[in-house]
This record gives C-alpha cells, structure tokens and sequence, in this order.
C-alpha cells in the first residue's frame, strides 16, 4: 500500500559513491550499486533522515512522495540476509549493518579517585525510560528535559554532575525503539507539561543521530517554540559537541 510521506531521495548526480550513508542506515535501507547509492526498497526508509548528515556531497534529502509504507517486518528480514552476508563473508567486530555503534571496542579503564568522596546520584525521580514516563507525571511540570541516548549513559564519566543534575531524564534508543512513538509522546509532553527545554544527549554513531531528529520532530509536531540543543558524546566519553538545534 503506497502513502504520500517523506522519504529518502538521492541525487546520482552528486553521489561520488563514497558509502557512508550506508552504515548510517540501522534499517539496511541504503546500498552502494553500480558505484553509487541507492534506495534498496522505499518500504524500508523510516523516513527519519538519521544517514543525511553522513554524505560528505549532500547528495541526500529528504521529500515527500508517494512511496510504500515503511514496513518493520521488511527490515528484520532485510537485516537477517544481511546478516547472512555477513557470515558468509565476515568483517570481524561489526554487525552485517556496517554500524559502528556495533563494533567491539576495549578501553582501559580510567583512573579511579581515592582522595575524595564518593561521587552521588543527581537523579530526582522514576521511571526514566522514554515509555514508562506518563506524559502528565508531576515531575515533567516546567522541567529542563534531558533525552539521553541509553549508551550515552554508560560512555559518560560524569553523567550526573554534568547533565543529569537539574534537570528531568528520558532515556531510550533511537536505533532498537519505536521513532515515532518517541516523536508522538515527546510533542505531547512538550503541549501538555510546559518544559522549558529539550536536550538530546546521543553517541558519535551514526545511528544514534536519530534522537536528535525525533527530538526536533517532536518539537515541530507540538506548535510550541521551546529551545533544543544537541549533545555529542564519543565512545570514550568524551564530549564532543554542544549546539543549539
């Protein structure tokens, strides 16, 4: 069944086939063909643009078009045959997708303080996770929102001092969960319980780009003009970009 949405467009002209949309993709939607890239299927484009900010040419947009609904069903399959691929022909510590967020990586820990106290939770209420959190819960009332990546939360070092503390944490993925669901809930809360801001805290992988799309969608989807800013962490936990969306 075709719908009118928006959908990945890519432009060969621009294209140089570099590939790096490819691994932005979690839902195997994008591949290199005849050295450029390519929409494998319109049914598999959540139409979240997480892969835009990966093409160096600016060969991809997103438009809105008659084009197949996004099917969830189509991705799993898509993503088994490319695990199947990937078995066939592996690629040690990364999953058939190519996602660096999937790649196995080994840190040495830092060193640990012993000279002051010991360091105490910012968190000021519960649940966290992005579905559990009622939209009317009475701690969301003129809060400072914080969408924090699930990864994000185990990669920072000091997560409560420098972000949790004062403000009001959701928590979820952007790759593994429901998008739009996200979308829908955040623009309600952002309607309903008059937040301040919104702050998305993601990883430097491709596809955690996302939470920050759902959070601008969401704010686009409530008609409420409210700041919201992006923060990058690295897989070390270093912050590596603070900006206003």
């Amino acid at each position: 069944m075709k719908t009118t949405r928006r959908i990945i467009q890519i432009d060969e002209a621009l294209c140089n086939g570099c590939g790096q949309c490819v691994p932005a993709c979690a839902e195997g939607t994008l591949a290199i063909i005849d050295g450029k890239a390519k929409v494998v299927s319109d049914n598999l484009c959540d139409g979240l643009g997480a892969c835009l900010g990966e093409c160096p040419t600016g060969a991809l947009t997103l438009v809105e078009r008659e084009a197949a609904e996004f099917d969830p069903a189509a991705v799993e399959q898509r993503l088994a045959e490319l695990a199947a691929q990937q078995e066939e022909n592996p690629k040690p510590g990364k999953m058939a997708c190519g996602c660096p967020s999937t790649q196995i990586m080994a840190f040495a820990p830092g060193e640990a303080r012993c000279d002051g106290p010991a360091p105490t939770s910012t968190l000021t209420h519960w649940p966290v996770k992005i579905r559990l959190v009622p939209d009317n819960a009475p701690f969301l009332n003129s809060a400072d929102v914080l969408v924090l990546a699930d990864c994000a939360a185990a990669a920072h070092p000091d997560l409560h001092q420098q972000l949790i503390r004062e403000r009001v944490v959701m928590m979820g993925c952007p790759k593994f969960d429901d998008a739009n669901e996200y979308v829908d809930k955040l623009a309600r809360i952002c309607r309903n319980a008059g937040i301040r801001r919104l702050t998305a805290v993601r990883m430097e992988v491709p596809c955690c780009s996302g939470l920050s799309t759902i959070v601008q969608k969401a704010r686009a989807a409530s008609g409420i003009s409210l700041p919201i800013a992006e923060i990058v962490i690295d897989q070390r936990g270093v912050m590596t970009e603070k900006r206003n969306l």
